[in-house]
């Protein structure tokens, strides 16, 4: 069935109806094949007309001219009890030059559920006047797949919400950065979100949303809290909810579950990214030794496709708890306590050894040798090699993020930074742009440092640094591995610090490909420095820099031997020994460039 007309009458509309149904099965769905092609081809629109309903719902859209293809549509339409119609309207507004047309239209899942003879078994249910035998798991979800609502007879309204009238006894977080919004038809924007709700399938039914429209930002999170449950013991209790993901800009739903009341709790379940327009069914077994209470969170994308609808949250087999969860017990910590240093006889210019009392220069500690027996004036350094197994940062720290922790009414969760991670932990599509595995051990399960530009704004910078190096040799070289791929990849720099002035001693901008890559850094002689990775954000999420197997090669200072030099060495003009073949190679062994003077 086609359209092919050249007008220039205003506002016309061309009409398509179908013969009138009586009902559908709950997962039935619409399918059909359809062309819109032209300069000013216009719009194109499926709507549902239900017996009883003034108002049309629109179940598809299509806004311009689509190429010169065929392209599917694929519509769900639910659960319909009413008799119905769908009409497929193709409106132009002005001059109209194109060609509409559909073909291949097809009714899929749309029976419902046959009659049985018998329905035995403790997971089924036997309809009361359809006899159909369903799935338990279907009973009391919101949903007649019966068709004839005894699966939804006697059910508890308490453990039950479809947003027809409100939000029955789930609540708003005042905790997060914004509300779900209740609402019947489309949402605001265009090409994001739901166009009817799930429990009629029509405009005129409620569901929640989450707007991902301005002012809100890229990982805003809008938090529902459910009522509070019984200890549901080892898995008695489910938790049915239907999501709705649509959109090129979607980011993040999840589910937690917490047992005290001031913590977010733990994660059961979550989905990222487009997920078609249509509303999907999903089923979580709640095990619980405590009273619990589950918290549905969203979280907004890079942009204001990125619209989360959710609607007919049910529970079946748990029971609600009178009373209130109880909050995590925090000890306030007071000042640090000094170390208790034994007796000596060191000046302030001189590092104490925590177990001898000995005396070193101050110079000496944090100088990648340990000159005391204990190693103590290494313990609070930057260690030689780290490879953050055992989520050990090896004395790195963020200056910015230590300042942030002072002040509590900043939030950190936000803030584009370092962070530990591994490829066991990334979420589906993640891989993209962040290591599937770390260098140390090529595995899932090993640690690597990233910052995450899941967090932040375009060309925000994350800074990890060492605490300050007294001295360094003149091979000192830094060795670490980096992983930086993504389309939208920012840059990584190594910098050194001396009090207020910093210096660039290495950068690198851009995706990098799919694999670690070795970098080695030159340092040389220096003092009371520190070596700083400063991580630039790009423009959106897809660009995660990954760093790994850090290594201070070479770097403990020219020791002064309390002999001569040897035959085979050199004597410096400041005493240090060299070996001879060292000379004359344009490399400041010496520390004081002696063995690349011309007069030797």
């Amino acid at each position: 069935m086609f359209i092919l007309q050249n007008s220039s009458s205003i506002s016309q509309v061309a009409r398509l109806r179908s013969p009138e149904f009586r009902q559908t099965g709950s997962n039935c769905t619409l399918s059909f094949w359809y062309y819109n092609y032209g300069q000013s081809v216009g719009a194109a629109e499926m709507q549902l007309l239900v017996d009883g309903l003034k108002q049309p719902t629109v179940l598809w859209r299509a806004y311009y001219n689509e190429g010169d293809q065929w392209l599917k549509a694929v519509i769900q339409l639910g659960r319909l009890p009413h008799p119905f119609q769908l009409s497929l309207d193709k409106i132009s507004l002005g001059f109209y030059d194109g060609v509409s047309a559909i073909d291949d239209i097809a009714f899929e899942n749309c029976a419902l559920p046959p009659p049985a003879l018998s329905c035995e078994g403790p997971n089924r249910f036997w309809c009361r006047d359809t006899k159909a035998c369903i799935d338990s798991l279907l009973v009391c979800d919101l949903v007649d797949n019966c068709g004839d609502g005894s699966d939804e007879d006697n059910c508890n309204p308490d453990l039950q919400c479809n947003f027809e009238n409100g939000l029955c006894n789930w609540e708003q977080d005042v905790e997060d950065d914004f509300d779900w919004i209740r609402i019947q038809g489309p949402t605001p924007t265009v090409n994001t979100g739901p166009l009817k709700d799930h429990t009629t399938g029509t405009a005129r039914g409620h569901y929640l949303y989450m707007e991902s429209s301005e002012p809100h930002l890229f990982q805003d999170k809008a938090i529902l809290l459910s009522p509070l449950f019984n200890p549901s013991g080892n898995g008695t209790c489910i938790f049915r909810f239907h999501y709705h993901m649509f959109g090129k800009q979607v980011y993040k739903l999840s589910v937690f579950q917490r047992t005290l009341s001031n913590t977010k709790g733990w994660l059961l379940w979550y989905k990222f990214g487009n997920q078609g327009n249509r509303w999907i069914r999903q089923t979580l077994y709640i095990s619980s030794y405590k009273p619990f209470q589950i918290l549905v969170k969203g979280t907004v994308g890079d942009g204001f496709t990125g619209d989360i609808g959710l609607d007919d949250m049910s529970f079946l087999g748990c029971t609600l708890y009178n009373g209130n969860l109880p909050t995590i017990t925090t000890t306030t910590s007071g000042t640090l306590v000094p170390v208790t240093l034994p007796m000596n006889n060191c000046t302030e210019k001189e590092f104490v050894c925590r177990a001898s009392g000995h005396c070193i220069q101050m110079i000496q500690k944090c100088d990648f040798r340990p000159d005391c027996s204990d190693k103590s004036d290494e313990s609070a350094c930057v260690k030689e090699v780290c490879n953050f197994e055992d989520k050990n940062q090896c004395g790195w720290y963020q200056p910015a993020l230590e300042q942030m922790s002072g002040n509590y009414s900043i939030h950190t969760t936000n803030v584009f930074k370092w962070e530990l991670g591994r490829g066991a932990n990334l979420y589906p599509g993640q891989e993209k742009h962040c290591p599937l595995i770390d260098h140390t051990t090529f595995t899932e399960e090993g640690w690597y440092l990233f910052a995450d530009s899941s967090n932040g704004e375009f060309g925000h910078i994350a800074d990890i640094a060492t605490p300050v190096i007294s001295l360094t040799g003149p091979k000192c070289k830094i060795i670490f591995w980096n992983y930086m791929n993504g389309s939208t990849i920012g840059s990584l720099e190594v910098l050194c610090k001396t009090g207020n002035k910093t210096s660039k001693l290495w950068t690198q901008s851009g995706s990098q490909g799919p694999q670690w890559n070795r970098a080695e850094v030159f340092l040389g002689i220096r003092s009371n420095f520190q070596v700083v990775f400063r991580a630039k954000r790009g423009v959106s999420y897809m660009g995660d820099v990954a760093v790994d197997d850090i290594t201070f090669e070479d770097c403990s200072p020219l020791l002064i031997p309390g002999r001569p030099c040897t035959s085979d060495e050199f004597t410096c003009a400041n005493k240090y020994c060299i070996p001879k073949d060292n000379l004359c190679d344009f490399v400041n062994d010496c520390a004081d460039n002696s063995d690349e003077s011309p007069t030797i």
